[in-house]
């Protein structure tokens, strides 16, 4: 029978899939007039403002939108 892994050696495993996938985990606040414009973007439904993973969706399609590719 193999041992589950602990918490702390799954954090640091999802840490260098992330580190080789080259994305960064950050905590952000936003103010609710930045949750307000990405409403009015059309990004996020107003009946999902309360939601963390909508939220979270919108800002990732705001990024994608406003953000240049590199070449």
């Amino acid at each position: 029978m193999t041992a589950s892994p602990t918490p702390a050696a799954e954090r640091m495993r999802r840490h260098r899939e992330r580190r080789r996938d080259g994305v960064r985990c950050l905590w952000i606040e936003l103010r609710d007039t930045e949750i307000d414009g990405l409403v009015h973007s059309g990004l996020l439904k107003a009946e999902t403002r309360n939601d963390q993973n909508a939220i979270a969706d919108a800002l990732y399609e705001h990024l994608e939108r406003t953000l240049e590719p590199l070449p």
